[in-house]
């Protein structure tokens, strides 16, 4: 005989168990009181390298792998993380990497001008280096005007190091920047120059740099975070181990295309010897393109101090491109306020502001051959 349903209660009621277990759900999470904190020096493959401990007898390297609720967060070399589990830096162990510590600075881009994404490359650097060679391969003023718009808009103080001076006079070069105030150091090879540095090729030989330039560079690094930043081909890693004695495999440029070749596949922080507590220099792969689409217009104009004044006289709305009717920069440089390169510095400013898509994919095109 039925049941009548008047006379069933909550033991009637059949549970189905959860196919994800039988863990209620929480929106809590663990404190992590006990972490601790590190420096990520490399990130390979899903697995983070940090250095804990930092400056003491205790000082070690841990390898960590990320917790899944921050698997949507990119962690960049230069971060400070929390890292949980076993911290001991032993061989065969891992951590978990359970937070990103607040940035003092974000160095990004985007893959080109039109790419909405933005692509962390290194966290809380003090210095950017900008690494161009003065030719083989030839040096390109866009690279260095985005690179320099891209250290404005994070707060990152720019140096330009040009290297391979003894093979072309860099001076036409430079002639575009004498109106902005940051450091430039020119590099010369030994042979042209009065002594020289060894530093390790990828060749197994000793490449020999100009001591001063290698000295002068070593005087801006004394407790900073700095980055270089430059094309496959230009030195840039050749320059990094002549400062830290690493090893960072160097390459050479392409005698039918004039591009460097891609040797060095991650960033990695290297801690300077015999110097201050937070030095750290940060060699970076060699790029192909640095997109500014994460940096609005207003910004990327303030990073032209020798034009920006300009803009005053400008009409209301101004877009300040090429087809802007009256507006004040043209007149700011026919008046010679912005030096004699005062045309070309704002013909690159105005393909940075994006107004023929076309220029874009040729500046990409000529910058490199490594993304």
């Amino acid at each position: 005989m039925a049941r009548s349903t008047d006379s069933w209660d909550e033991s009637d009621v059949r549970i189905r168990p959860s196919k994800k277990g039988s863990r209620p759900r929480t929106k809590d999470r663990p404190s992590h009181d006990d972490a601790v904190t590190g420096r990520i020096i490399t990130v390979d493959r899903g697995r983070y390298t940090a250095v804990v401990e930092e400056d003491s007898g205790n000082e070690r390297v841990v390898i960590a792998a990320r917790a899944r609720e921050l698997r949507r967060n990119p962690v960049v070399a230069g971060d400070f993380v929390s890292l949980v589990g076993d911290v001991s830096g032993e061989p065969d162990t891992l951590a978990r990497l359970v937070k990103i510590q607040d940035r003092k600075t974000l160095l990004r881009r985007s893959a080109d001008d039109t790419d909405p994404v933005e692509r962390a490359v290194v966290a809380n650097a003090d210095q950017l280096v900008i690494v161009v060679a003065a030719a083989n391969p030839e040096p390109r003023t866009g690279f260095i005007d985005r690179a320099l718009v891209a250290a404005y808009d994070a707060s990152i103080e720019p140096i330009l190091l040009v290297t391979k001076a003894d093979v072309k006079d860099p001076a036409e070069l430079l002639s575009n920047y004498t109106h902005l105030d940051f450091p430039v150091i020119i590099s010369r090879t030994a042979d042209s120059a009065a002594s020289g540095i060894d530093a390790r090729s990828d060749d197994g030989l000793s490449a020999r740099l100009d001591s001063s330039a290698v000295a002068e560079m070593r005087g801006y690094l004394d407790g900073k975070v700095t980055v270089m930043l430059g094309h496959s081909g230009v030195g840039k890693s050749t320059m990094v181990n002549a400062l830290t004695g690493a090893e960072r495999a160097t390459g050479g440029v392409n005698a039918v295309t004039g591009r460097g070749r891609h040797t060095s596949s991650s960033a990695l922080a290297l801690k300077l010897a015999d110097a201050p507590s937070g030095s750290w220099i940060i060699d970076t792969p060699g790029i192909r393109s640095f997109g500014l689409a994460h940096v609005d217009p207003d910004r990327i104009l303030r990073s032209f101090p020798d034009l920006s004044p300009g803009i005053d006289d400008c009409e209301r709305g101004c877009k300040h491109t090429a087809t802007a009717v009256n507006c004040g920069l043209d007149a700011w440089v026919g008046a010679g306020h912005a030096g004699p390169t005062g045309a070309a510095r704002l013909g690159s400013l105005r393909r940075l502001l994006g107004t023929d898509p076309r220029m874009e994919a040729q500046e990409a095109k000529e910058l490199g051959s490594v993304t």
